[in-house]
């Protein structure tokens, strides 16, 4: 651990530096061209094997270290479009982005274990370091499987890490199975018919028959999916109306549900198209309704959840590694790589959730002290998954 420390305290500024130059210069999903660029630049002065344009602007880089297993490490490189409001230093050049998610750490981190596994040359295993594009909303994850990662680069198991705020700097938490929930999205186009808001007998209100449906619809989750398995339907936007008086032909309903369970999720879909058609029917409306499945689950594998732990205890030792923290109803598009291959995605701990160190808030700021965190957990997991004891 000396050699390691020593080595990740050595390169610290550095990584401090791309940190914060990547900070200040956020890109948005499948735009990340100046974010690749400064990857595959790192990459190749460490001495990797690069390839790049899988997704648009996916970076994989590659270390030979020998005969053994292929282990595949990800990280994201997307911002979200939101407008920072921190007031740094280092803030967005860019209005209307910025990195409310911590991936500019994400992306430095793995960069940094790239450069100490480079420098130290594990005597076996060979080291995919994958970086991915557009993993907010727009399943970048996917692309790069779809276009070939894991026939280009066919691992064997393929691991990732997000930051956690809310949970303590440096430690890990790992999970054996569900990790991050599926994310799916629906919208209900309810269509009555207008009146005057004085004479509503003459139309057919879809704001009534909006309010039906979304109680309806919570009864699902209440008295229709088992409690013991998890679920989530939340509508987030409602739009109906241009007036004070007049009761509108329309309304639409949008929002996104969430669950685990593969047959919860099927049975989501299902009651809440069965109850949008029926209700609407009985108050003489029509519904067009659309439910899309954006992201899976997020399930670790059990053997890749064990090695995962295996490196955090070595990375953080015992006391700071966490087996018992619920999964989470957000959701992460890593599971499209996890639906291919083994493989497990823990949580870093970034500290207090306070001061505006949540996620996709406008005053969000990575922690820059998870940093070295961050680099020997993937260290170590390059050693415990390659079947190397201490080579850095």
């Amino acid at each position: 651990m000396t050699t390691l420390d020593s080595r990740i305290g050595r390169i610290l500024p550095d990584l401090i530096a791309w940190r914060r130059d990547l900070h200040a210069h956020p890109e948005i999903a499948f735009q990340e061209h100046r974010t690749s660029a400064f990857i595959a630049d790192k990459l190749r002065g460490f001495g990797l094997e690069v390839h790049t344009g899988l997704a648009g602007t996916g970076v994989v880089g590659v270390l030979h270290s020998g005969d053994g297993p292929m282990i595949g490490l990800r990280s994201d490189i997307d911002a979200l479009p939101i407008e920072e409001a921190t007031g740094l230093s280092y803030a967005s050049a860019h209005p209307g982005r910025m990195h409310a998610c911590g991936h500019d750490g994400h992306t430095t981190m793995l960069l940094g274990a790239a450069r100490v596994l480079a420098e130290a040359r594990p005597k076996s295993g060979t080291f995919v370091f994958v970086f991915q594009p557009a993993e907010e909303n727009e399943g970048g994850a996917r692309v790069m499987v779809e276009e070939g990662l894991f026939s280009r680069f066919p691992v064997d198991a393929v691991f990732g890490m997000h930051n956690w705020p809310g949970l303590a700097c440096g430690h890990i938490a790992v999970h054996s199975g569900p990790v991050m929930a599926a994310f799916d999205t629906f919208e209900a186009i309810i269509e009555g018919r207008g009146s005057h808001g004085a004479m509503p007998d003459q139309g057919i209100d879809p704001i009534t028959i909006s309010g039906h449906l979304q109680g309806a619809w919570q009864a699902i989750v209440s008295r229709s999916v088992s409690p013991t398995e998890p679920a989530v339907i939340s509508v987030t936007q409602i739009h109906a109306g241009d007036t004070w008086n007049v009761i509108p032909d329309k309304v639409a309903l949008r929002g996104t549900a969430r669950s685990f369970n593969p047959a919860v999720r099927d049975l989501l879909e299902a009651k809440m198209a069965r109850r949008a058609e029926m209700i609407c029917a009985a108050f003489d409306a029509t519904c067009q309704f659309t439910y899309t499945r954006r992201y899976p689950a997020t399930i670790n594998s059990a053997q890749e959840a064990a090695t995962a732990r295996l490196a955090a205890v070595a990375a953080a030792g015992a006391d700071a590694v966490v087996t018992d923290r619920p999964p989470s109803m957000g959701a992460e598009d890593f599971a499209f790589m996890l639906e291919r291959k083994p493989g497990a995605y823990v949580w870093l701990g970034n500290g207090s959730d306070a001061n505006g160190r949540i996620l996709h808030s406008p005053r969000y700021d990575f922690n820059d002290a998870a940093l070295p965190h961050g680099v020997r957990y993937w260290v170590k997991l390059a050693e415990a998954s390659a079947g190397v004891a201490g080579e850095a």
